[in-house]
């Protein structure tokens, strides 16, 4: 059985706009333009988001690429659906969703972290696989591979109309032996009129090596490389990306299904 999903993409959803705004994804969102355009044989016109949550890193790259937006929550299709009315969004899960069409970018963000054993993580790039048209380029943006996970803790938040939020984050690793880890969220929720509420959200998210990606980016007909986030924010090196480009012949084919 699948992981129930988190309560921030299910009931506190509406809340997601005051975890993360699309203001923080300005800078993410130009370098993963820049990364498709580097890697691909020409500049891509249709994009295909695997995951997309709210929309965030959507309302950036849509001014440039035609985007197709699919994501497993409907409460954040909804979001993303009011921030990027522009966009076609589809509810569906990254391991199984067929759109019957292929793109010129496929790309998975943080949402591939949700993927918790590698069966999963290869239907997910088996997915990205056969919706991307040969010579295009997948990219996969894992949080962390296992060679650069380190225990941490963050916070933030954003004041929205009539209501803010603030959040603690904490990510550690019960069992570093098996192919996952914990990040607890407390989120700290205001609303005018009443009094304020502490929630406690626990996502379970997946921890792979780098090595195992490459391998099912290999063997599912893809020819990756490791790229380093290049961001104000973030050492460098410290968050690694997979650009995977489909060869213009596979050496095996993948049929589309409706």
């Amino acid at each position: 059985m699948p992981e129930p999903l988190p309560r921030l993409y299910t009931d506190l959803a509406p809340w997601f706009p005051l975890l993360t705004a699309p203001a923080d994804y300005v800078e993410e969102a130009a370098f993963y333009l820049r990364a498709f355009r580097e890697a691909a044989d020409a500049a891509p016109r249709t994009l295909l988001e695997l995951g997309s949550g709210g929309g965030n890193m959507a309302s950036h790259y849509k001014r440039h690429v035609a985007s197709t937006l699919v994501d497993l929550s409907p409460p954040m299709l909804a979001l993303s659906a009011a921030l990027n009315p522009e966009c076609e969004h589809v509810q569906g899960d990254m391991r199984t969703v067929r759109l019957g069409r292929a793109f010129d970018a496929v790309f998975v963000h943080d949402a591939v972290m949700y993927l918790t054993t590698e069966a999963d993580l290869r239907l997910a790039v088996e997915t990205a696989f056969v919706h991307c048209r040969p010579g295009g380029v997948a990219i996969f943006a894992p949080d962390a591979v296992r060679e650069t996970f380190t225990p941490r803790t963050d916070h933030g938040g954003h004041d929205g109309e009539g209501r803010a939020l603030r959040y603690l984050e904490w990510t550690w690793d019960p069992d570093p032996a098996d192919t996952t880890y914990l990040v607890d969220y407390a989120y700290l929720l205001h609303e005018d009129g009443q009094p304020p509420r502490c929630v406690h959200d626990r996502h379970t998210e997946g921890l792979f090596g780098r090595d195992d990606w490459l391998r099912l980016l290999a063997e599912a007909g893809f020819r990756a490389t490791m790229r380093p986030l290049e961001h104000s924010e973030v050492p460098l090196g410290t968050v690694e990306v997979f650009v995977a480009v489909k060869p213009t012949a596979p050496a095996r084919s993948a049929t589309l299904s409706q």
